[in-house]
C-alpha cells in the first residue's frame, strides 16, 4: 500500500461550484418541467439544457443562452405575459469514412426553457439575434417602471444604497 500525498482543494473555485450548477439545473429541470422527471426514464428522450444568463438594467432585461450547433429556423421564442420562452431542437451528424471503415454518429435532442420577467418588462418590446451560437434576447422595460433610490439613516449619518 503506497500513501499519497494529500492535496486541498479549494472548494470554492473547484468541486462546489460545479456541485452547485449541477443542483441549479436539477432544480431548474425539475420546476420547469415537474411531469417529464417523474415519468420512467425509458418513456422519455432525454434532452439538454443551454445555459442562459439573465441581466437586468434600468432600461432592459438581457436574456443570453448558450445554444451551439442550433439553427436560428430550429429555435423559438415566445413572450406570453411576464414569461419567456425559449424551445428548440438540434440534431448532429458526424460521418468519417476511411479505406477499412465507415463511421456515423448523431447527436440530436431538443430543450425548452422558461424565464419569469418581472413586472417591469414590456412584452412588446423583444427583440433578439443569435451570433456564434449565442441567442441574446432584449426585453425592453415599461416606461416610469425604474426602481426608486432610497437613502437609509444611521445616527445621523446618511448611507447611499445603490440599485
Amino acid at each position: 500500500m503506497s500513501l499519497l500525498p494529500w492535496t486541498r482543494r479549494n472548494p470554492i473555485n473547484g468541486d462546489l461550484a460545479r456541485f452547485r450548477t449541477e443542483m441549479d439545473r436539477t432544480l431548474d429541470r425539475l420546476f420547469n418541467e415537474p411531469w417529464p422527471a417523474m415519468e420512467p426514464k425509458f418513456l422519455r428522450g432525454e434532452g439538454w439544457l443551454p445555459a442562459i444568463d439573465v441581466s437586468e438594467k434600468d432600461e432592459e432585461i438581457t436574456v443570453r443562452a448558450e445554444v451551439p450547433g442550433v439553427d436560428v429556423k430550429d429555435l423559438e421564442i415566445n413572450v406570453l405575459g411576464n414569461t419567456l420562452s425559449i424551445v428548440g431542437s438540434k440534431e448532429e451528424k458526424k460521418e468519417e469514412k476511411g479505406e477499412n471503415f465507415y463511421q456515423c454518429e448523431r447527436r440530436f435532442g431538443s430543450f425548452r426553457r422558461v424565464i419569469e420577467l418581472p413586472e417591469t418588462a414590456d412584452p412588446n418590446k423583444v427583440t433578439a439575434d443569435a451570433d456564434n451560437g449565442v441567442i441574446t434576447i432584449h426585453v425592453g422595460k415599461k416606461p416610469g417602471m425604474k426602481p426608486k433610490h432610497v437613502d437609509i439613516k444611521s445616527a445621523g449619518k446618511k448611507i447611499p444604497v445603490g440599485m
